[in-house]
């Protein structure tokens, strides 16, 4: 009730309780919320009621103590002698004495909404529960709400010797206070998702939010991707001051938000491959299983498979298979290198299979027995050969062929080179000149050394080619 007041109903709160009743509205609310934790008489719970009710008339009605707060209320009023029997606020307040179960009409404080777990970090303890971002009569456009945690003194030490220095002065801590927004709903975990016009602010300051998605090409409005947020720089490391978050938002129609505060600890890649070996092997029987399934011959396909050819090397990284993994979800028998896929997941964390382009979640990912045991035995093979009994055969590199090929090639350049036209020339003209006929002898000779002592000008006039 006390964070859903205004500045002047927190005011009227605080001078009530004869306290100090100056200042912003986030000073206004810590100092109600301290007197409410602190111990508040009657008198001052009968007030924020009171309020709470002049501001919600409609929801009051779902209050626990409403019955009572109600006959003191009529109580006082026939004392008074301020209001008749036949008092229109008499009757507007007779049925709902009459209403014992009134129909909710705010969203749960605390809706049963769970968020799913993410693969690099480990949850250690909920600071905010998820709570609903609720829509209010009084806020039309932006709406704003306040929250309110503290650490224990186990907590800030932990996230005090988590922290890590980084080069330029910067502070990373693996133990870290995580900011997660979802959409409320309960019929399966949430992903991580941010209302629209979010605005986040810890203990008065403004947290950066990621920056937006590529504009979709459809039109859709453009929106944040979703991913869990840490406040740990905004947040006071300290168990004797509470830390507050104001959250503004913008409504969507048939969809309501919920927000939660975790101290969480990070993983980092080796951690998670560490835990995936842990998990254990497939056996590699159940892949030559999968051979056999792919290879029986279908009696109503035209063309049979008999061999599967298959590569030992990640479409990720491009190089030699080292940890084989997929997805026990995956259908295909190529596997992806566990160590590079963590990797590139703890960077930009997508969890999508590089083989099919399906989702492959970390929970779902088994290392394969039967790879595992063929790089093992073939050291210098990038590909292999699955037979139809579930066998394998090593693939004969590319590499080998060609240097069968060429072993050719000396043989042809063992044939003698052609001679020089020339010298092809001279002897096409004495064998034409010895295989003619007995006027031989009466050929003239000289023509032939005239043509050879031809001049330069005539031979270029006549357009002689020498």
């Amino acid at each position: 009730m006390v964070s859903s007041f205004r500045v002047s109903e927190l005011q009227v709160l605080l001078g009530f309780a004869g306290r100090n009743k100056s200042g912003r509205k986030h000073e206004l609310l810590l100092r109600a919320l301290h007197l409410l934790r602190s111990g508040c008489s009657p008198a001052v719970q009968i007030k924020i009621k009171e309020l709470y009710r002049r501001r919600y008339p409609r929801t009051f009605d779902g209050l626990q103590d409403l019955a009572a707060l109600k006959s003191n209320f009529l109580q006082q009023q026939q004392q008074q002698h301020l209001v008749s029997c036949d008092s229109p606020v008499f009757h507007e307040s007779k049925p709902m004495m009459n209403m014992q179960q009134p129909t909710p009409l705010m969203a749960p404080v605390h809706p049963d909404v769970q968020m799913k777990s993410l693969p690099f970090y480990d949850v250690l303890d909920v600071l905010i529960k998820p709570s609903s971002l609720g829509t209010h009569a009084g806020q039309r456009y932006h709406h704003e709400k306040y929250f309110i945690f503290a650490l224990t003194p186990q907590q800030v030490r932990e996230v005090c010797i988590s922290r890590d220095f980084l080069p330029g002065g910067r502070r990373d801590y693996m133990v870290q206070i995580q900011l997660r927004f979802c959409l409320a709903e309960t019929s399966c975990p949430q992903e991580d998702n941010f209302p629209n016009s979010l605005c986040i602010k810890v203990n008065g300051k403004l947290f950066p939010l990621p920056g937006y998605a590529p504009p979709p090409k459809n039109g859709v409005e453009q929106k944040r991707p979703g991913r869990p947020l840490n406040i740990t720089s905004l947040v006071r490391l300290s168990s004797a001051v509470p830390n507050q978050i104001v959250v503004t938002w913008a409504p969507e129609i048939g969809k309501t938000y919920s927000m939660s505060v975790y101290l969480v600890r990070q993983l980092t890649s080796p951690l998670l491959l560490q835990r995936l070996r842990m998990k254990g092997i497939r056996n590699p029987d159940h892949s030559r299983a999968l051979i056999k399934e792919k290879l029986t011959a279908d009696p109503d396909s035209e063309i049979a498979t008999t061999s599967l050819r298959v590569s030992l090397m990640c479409p990720l990284g491009k190089m030699r298979l080292t940890v084989p993994c997929r997805a026990v979800t995956c259908s295909h028998l190529q596997c992806f290198d566990a160590a590079l896929y963590l990797q590139m997941n703890e960077k930009k964390p997508t969890w999508i299979c590089p083989v099919c382009d399906k989702k492959a979640t970390y929970e779902s990912l088994i290392i394969d027995g039967l790879f595992m045991e063929i790089l093992n035995d073939c050291t210098d093979v990038d590909e292999i050969k699955f037979q139809e009994d579930g066998t394998w055969c090593p693939m004969r590199p590319k590499k080998e062929t060609l240097k069968v090929s060429s072993s050719c090639i000396p043989k042809i350049d063992l044939v003698p080179p052609p001679e020089t036209s020339s010298t092809k020339k001279g002897d096409v003209i004495d064998l034409t000149l010895e295989s003619s006929s007995d006027d031989e002898e009466d050929s003239d000779p000289p023509l032939k050394k005239r043509c050879v002592y031809m001049s330069k000008e005539e031979m270029h006039n006549k357009g002689f080619v020498y």
